[in-house]
């Protein structure tokens, strides 16, 4: 989330995603097959629809096929390995002293920002390419300073947990991932990228988004935590529809309070489709389309707001990631929030 190119209130910002917040009331618990539902306790009751049960063999890795970070990021343009000069090492200091040039096409990426940057427009010296409204408020530096300040924890209304429950939520599904490389697409200020490195549960963190002024709020949080700065986390600016890493390369993804931002959610989720190992996980986070049965002024306001942002129901979102070929669908329910999971096949 880069430079805005235009004036944000800070209050309007946040009432606006405010609006959107669906409440819906009583749900109840289905379950297809076992999942972890220990996060049914402290008022936070579930609802858990699973389809598509497919059991997935976890490729094995041997050390020699672990990735390293030159062998783990890919062209975005022709998805071929890139050449890494500077520093060996996993971390944020490591890689912004690196620099990366594509072996096939020879088009170099920049980390000068303190954040990697591999979108296919990197290095652009003329051109300028806007994104749809929703993304490019989260370029805003405004946007991205009230993002842990106030933004994300009127997330609550919504139903949303706190993250420290949709942090613990996540690992229960991660448990097979474990030892292995975890992107977190859309991260924002990198509040999970932050939690799911401290866990020391992932060989590499990936803190991936598309905004650069979100991307270095996160970078202001971890240069205060030597813990986190020294170890196993990038900062990668990156578009979720085109994805730099190899296909089969990574062993999980998350992608929290991002689904309904997502310019094209179909092309994002088959691009995660595409760099999950078999057997790897997809985990997400969003909020549902208000059920007709709300109150008028509840639905009004989400309808406003879909000019700007894409709300689904659960039905929606299973086919959604169904239709994307993962399988293994799972959710978890609470008002207007919901967690979902999927495996690659």
């Amino acid at each position: 989330m880069a430079t805005a190119t235009f004036a944000v209130s800070p209050s309007l910002s946040l009432n606006h995603h405010l609006s959107l917040v669906p409440i819906q009331r009583g749900v109840s618990l289905n379950s297809g097959i076992g999942v972890p539902t220990r996060f049914s306790s402290n008022g936070f009751t579930s609802r858990i629809r699973a389809t598509s049960a497919v059991a997935v063999e976890p490729e094995l890795r041997t050390p020699a096929q672990d990735v390293t970070g030159a062998e783990l990021f890919a062209c975005p343009i022709c998805y071929e390995p890139l050449i890494r000069k500077g520093p060996s090492g996993f971390n944020v200091p490591a890689i912004y002293r690196s620099g990366f040039k594509c072996r096939k096409c020879s088009k170099s990426y920049s980390s000068k920002n303190i954040y990697l940057d591999l979108t296919v427009t990197s290095g652009t010296k003329e051109y300028n390419e806007s994104k749809p409204t929703g993304t490019e408020l989260f370029r805003s530096p405004v946007v991205s300073f009230l993002y842990e300040r106030g933004w994300r924890q009127s997330f609550n209304r919504g139903g949303f947990p706190g993250p420290d429950e949709e942090f613990n939520m996540a690992q229960e599904y991660f448990q097979v991932a474990e030892g292995g490389v975890l992107v977190d697409v859309s991260c924002g200020s990198g509040l999970f990228s932050r939690k799911f490195s401290k866990s020391g549960v992932y060989s590499r963190v990936i803190a991936l988004d598309f905004s650069e002024n979100m991307l270095r709020q996160c970078y202001d949080f971890i240069k205060t935590d030597e813990s986190i700065l020294s170890s196993n986390l990038a900062l990668v600016r990156a578009d979720v529809s085109r994805l730099p890493f190899f296909s089969g390369s990574v062993d999980a993804v998350h992608a929290g309070a991002a689904l309904h931002c997502w310019p094209s959610p179909s092309n994002a989720i088959a691009e995660i489709n595409r760099i999950l190992r078999s057997g790897g996980v997809f985990v997400g986070t969003t909020f549902l389309r208000v059920n007709p049965s709300a109150p008028p002024i509840l639905r009004a306001l989400q309808q406003s707001a879909t000019r700007t942002y894409s709300f689904f129901t659960q039905e929606e979102i299973e086919d959604l990631v169904t239709t994307c070929g993962l399988v293994n669908y799972t959710s978890k329910v609470q008002g207007g929030f919901i967690m979902f999971s999927a495996q690659k096949r």
